[in-house]
C-alpha cells in the first residue's frame, strides 16, 4: 500500500470555489489509481483555499507524470466553475511533484495535468506523454479558431459559442471591405465579452474595477450634459472642467505648457508616442523649406545645412494618413491632413519645431509654417500636427503595435505550445487578459457607433485604414528595439529617456530570456528540431503579418540567438511596449488641443487669417471631446488585479536553474526602478511610463 498526499489550491478570485463532486486519478510511470473522490468533513474548494487530501494505492505508482482532475454534479446543486490554480502531490519518497493547471473547469468535465517540468517534444520519449501533448494541442485548436476582423489587420480569436452581428460599410479605397465585416456590439460591459472562455476574461476583481470606475465617470458626462452638447468650447479654460479632480503633475504641466514651442518638441522624446521621430540628413523634396526660412531660428553662425550635417535635425512624417476621406461628425463635416514637421535639436538641448507644412504635396495653397508666424496661425499649425500624431498613436503605436499584434501573438501560443513547453511557461504570463481587453477595445473603437465613428474624423473606415496601412510596413526590426533607435538615428540623442528606459528594460528582459532559453535548448539543432516552436513561429507569420514576405517576419528559426530575440521581441511587445503607449494617455491627452481627435475647419491655406476665434472653431465640439476623453480614461487606468513586470505569482517554472533566473529578473527590474526614480527627481517633467513598477507583465487594460 503506497500513501500519496495531496494538496489542491483553488484560485483567490472572487466565486473560484465549487460546490461540485472533485475527484482524482494520480498517473506514473508503474501504474495508475483508482478514481478517487477528494472530500474531507466540511467545505472543499472555497476561494483561496489549499485542501489537503491522503491517497491511497496499492503499489508504489512510481514516477509521476499527469493527474486527472473530474468534476461532477454532487447532489442536487447546479453545475458550479470550479478555477483550480494547481494541484501538488508528495510521494512515499518524500519527493513533491507540482502540477500547474490555473484554469477554470466549467462544466462537468475532465481535466488532465501534466507534472510541471518544462518540456519539449523531444524531452518525452513516454507514448502517454507525447500523446498527452498533442491531444491538449488538438483540443485547444479545435475551440480556438482564427477569424478576420477587418482585411489586412492581423486576425483574432473567433469564439465558437457566439456568432457576433455583421455591419455593412463601404469604403471606395478598400474594394475588399465592400461586404460583411464582423462587429461586436457597443455594450461592452455584457455582450463584448460574456461569450469569452473563462480561462480568457477578467477576473471578477478586475471586471468590477473596470466597470465601477467606467460607469459613474459616464453618468457624471451625462448629468453635466457634456455628452450631448455640440456646441464649440467658449473658453479654453472650460477645457479643464472634464476632469476636475483627475489632475498629476504631468496633466498640469501640459494644461500649462501645451502651447509652447519647447514642450512640443519635448514630446516627440518623452510623451506617449514617442517612437516616430527620426533624424534627417536630407530635407525631402516634397517639404522645400529653405535656410532663409529657417535661419532665424537656428544658433547663430550656423546653417540648415551645417546642422543636417550634423545631425541635430529630425523629422517627423505623418505621411501614412495621406488622403484618407473624413466623415461627419453631430452634423458636421470633419477635415483631415498628413503634415510634415521639421525639428531642430539646440545647443541648449531642447527639440524646437521650426517648420510645418499641412500636406504632403507643395505648393502656392500649401504655405510652409514657421515660428515667425503669428501666434494663432502657429499654434494652429502645431495642433494639426498633434491632430496627426492622435492617429498615429492610438491606431499605430498603441491599437495595432501593441494590442493587435501581443492578441496575435497570444493566440498562437494556446493553439501551438502545450502547457508543458518552456516557451508557453515563459510566456503565459505575458498573454493575461489581453484577449478580454481587446474585445472591450473592438467594441469601444471599431463598432459602428463606437469612439472610432463617434469622435474622429476619420470615422470607422478611415481609422481601420490607418492600421492596415500599418500592418503593410510593419518590420521585424522594428520591433527590435535596440536596431529601432539607430535605424531612426535617436540612438545618441540626449535627454531621449524613453530610449534610455526602453533600453534597460529589454536588456534586462533579454538576459532573463536567454538564461530561460539556453537552459532548455542547449544547442542550434535544439531549435530548429522543435516542430511546436516552428508552427508557433508559422502561425504568427500566417495569421499575425498575414504572410507578408517583405515584413522580415521569421517563418522558422534555427538558431539559439534567433529564439532569443525572437521571444524577447514578443515578451517586450506584450508588456513594456504597451505601457509605454499606455500609461500617460489621460496625462497627455485631457487637456484637448494637446491631442484632438478630429478638426472641424480645413488646413490653413494662408497665412495671417487665423483668429482666436477660428482656432476654437476648428478643435473639436463639446460632445466629442468628453467621448474622446471618457474612453481614453477608462482605457488609460489600470484596473486591480494587477501584475507588475517580472512579478509571477502562478507557478509554472519548477526547476531550480529558471527559478533563478526569475529573481534575477526582478532584482535587474528593481535597480531599474530605482535609476528612474532617482533621475526623475531632477526633471521638471518626470519620465515613468517605463519605470518596470509601473509596467504590467501583459496587456491588460
Amino acid at each position: 500500500m503506497a500513501t500519496y498526499k495531496v494538496k489542491v489550491a483553488t484560485g483567490t478570485d472572487f466565486l473560484s470555489g465549487t460546490l461540485d463532486s472533485i475527484s482524482l486519478t494520480i498517473v506514473g510511470t508503474q501504474g495508475e489509481s483508482h478514481k478517487q473522490r477528494l472530500n474531507h468533513f466540511g467545505r472543499d474548494f472555497a476561494t483561496g483555499a489549499v485542501d489537503e487530501y491522503t491517497v491511497q494505492c496499492q503499489q508504489d505508482l512510481g514516477e509521476l507524470i499527469i493527474i486527472r482532475l473530474h468534476k461532477e454534479r454532487y447532489s442536487f446543486f447546479p453545475k458550479d466553475p470550479w478555477y483550480c490554480n494547481y494541484v501538488q502531490i508528495c510521494v512515499p519518497n518524500g519527493r513533491v511533484y507540482h502540477f500547474p493547471a490555473y484554469q477554470w473547469m466549467d462544466g462537468y468535465e475532465t481535466l488532465a495535468l501534466r507534472e510541471a517540468t518544462g518540456k519539449t517534444m523531444a524531452d518525452d520519449s513516454l507514448p502517454i506523454l507525447l500523446e498527452h501533448r498533442q491531444e491538449e494541442i488538438r483540443a485547444k485548436q479545435d475551440f480556438y479558431h482564427w477569424r478576420v476582423f477587418v482585411p489586412g489587420l492581423p486576425n483574432y480569436v473567433h469564439i465558437p459559442s457566439y456568432h457576433p452581428p455583421v455591419r455593412r460599410f463601404r469604403n471606395p479605397n478598400r474594394p475588399e471591405w465592400n461586404g460583411y465585416i464582423p462587429g461586436f456590439p457597443i455594450l461592452i460591459n455584457i455582450k463584448a465579452t460574456k461569450f469569452l472562455n473563462s480561462n480568457l476574461r477578467y477576473s471578477f476583481v478586475k471586471t468590477a474595477s473596470f466597470f465601477f470606475r467606467l460607469g459613474p465617470m459616464s453618468l457624471a458626462f451625462k448629468l453635466r450634459g457634456l455628452v450631448d452638447s455640440k456646441r464649440s468650447w467658449k473658453r479654453l479654460k472650460d477645457i479643464k472642467k472634464i476632469f476636475p479632480a483627475n489632475k498629476t503633475v504631468i496633466s498640469e504641466y501640459v494644461a500649462e505648457h501645451w502651447a509652447e514651442d519647447t514642450f512640443f518638441g519635448y514630446q516627440y522624446l518623452n510623451g506617449i508616442n514617442p517612437g516616430l521621430i527620426c533624424r534627417c540628413t536630407r530635407i525631402p523634396d516634397k517639404f522645400p523649406v529653405t535656410d532663409d526660412m529657417v535661419a532665424p531660428f537656428l544658433d547663430e553662425g550656423t546653417c540648415l545645412q551645417a546642422e543636417l550635417e550634423k545631425g541635430n535635425i529630425y523629422l517627423a512624417d505623418y505621411r501614412i494618413l495621406e488622403g484618407i476621406p473624413t466623415v461627419e461628425l453631430n452634423g458636421q463635416k470633419q477635415h483631415h491632413c498628413a503634415p510634415l514637421c521639421l525639428l531642430y535639436f539646440n545647443p541648449q538641448g531642447n527639440m524646437m519645431p521650426i517648420a510645418i507644412q499641412l500636406s504632403q504635396t507643395p505648393g502656392p495653397d500649401c504655405p510652409i509654417f514657421l515660428p515667425s508666424d503669428s501666434e494663432w496661425d502657429w499654434l494652429l499649425a502645431k495642433t494639426w500636427v498633434r491632430y496627426a500624431e492622435f492617429y498615429s498613436h492610438e491606431a499605430i503605436s498603441h491599437l495595432l503595435e501593441t494590442h493587435l499584434i501581443a492578441e496575435a501573438f497570444c493566440l498562437a501560443l494556446l493553439r501551438q505550445l502545450p502547457m508543458c513547453h518552456p516557451l508557453y511557461k515563459l510566456l503565459i504570463p505575458h498573454t493575461r487578459f489581453t484577449v478580454q481587453i481587446n474585445s472591450i477595445g473592438r467594441a469601444l473603437l471599431l463598432n459602428e457607433g463606437g469612439l472610432s465613428a463617434r469622435a474622429m474624423s476619420l470615422g470607422l473606415e478611415g481609422f481601420a485604414e490607418v492600421m492596415v496601412r500599418a500592418l503593410s510596413e510593419l518590420t521585424y526590426d522594428s520591433l527590435y528595439v535596440p536596431n529601432d533607435f539607430v535605424e531612426r538615428g535617436v540612438q545618441d540623442l540626449p535627454g531621449y529617456y524613453f530610449r534610455d528606459d526602453s533600453l534597460a528594460v529589454w536588456d534586462a528582459m533579454e538576459r532573463y530570456v536567454t538564461e530561460i532559453i539556453t537552459y532548455y535548448y542547449p544547442n542550434d539543432a535544439a531549435v530548429e528540431g522543435d516542430p511546436e516552436l516552428q508552427s508557433w513561429v508559422q502561425e504568427i507569420f500566417k495569421e499575425c503579418l498575414l504572410g507578408r514576405e517583405s515584413s522580415g517576419f521569421p517563418i522558422c528559426l534555427r538558431t539559439v540567438p534567433e529564439l532569443i530575440r525572437y521571444v524577447t521581441i514578443v515578451m517586450y511587445t506584450c508588456s513594456a511596449r504597451h505601457a509605454a503607449v499606455n500609461t500617460g494617455q489621460l496625462e497627455y491627452t485631457a487637456w484637448m488641443p494637446n491631442f484632438p481627435s478630429s478638426m472641424r475647419n480645413p488646413p490653413m491655406q494662408a497665412k495671417g487669417l487665423t483668429t482666436l476665434e477660428t482656432y476654437m472653431d476648428t478643435l473639436p465640439d463639446v460632445k466629442t471631446t468628453c467621448i474622446v476623453l471618457l474612453v481614453l480614461w477608462t482605457l488609460s487606468r489600470e484596473p486591480d488585479d494587477k501584475r507588475p513586470l517580472g512579478h509571477f505569482p502562478d507557478i509554472h517554472f519548477v526547476e531550480e536553474v529558471p527559478r533563478r533566473s526569475m529573481e534575477a529578473f526582478r532584482q535587474r527590474l528593481s535597480q531599474i526602478s530605482h535609476n528612474i526614480r532617482q533621475r526623475n527627481k531632477c526633471l521638471a517633467v518626470p519620465y515613468y511610463y517605463l519605470d518596470p513598477v509601473l509596467i504590467e507583465n501583459s496587456i491588460s487594460i
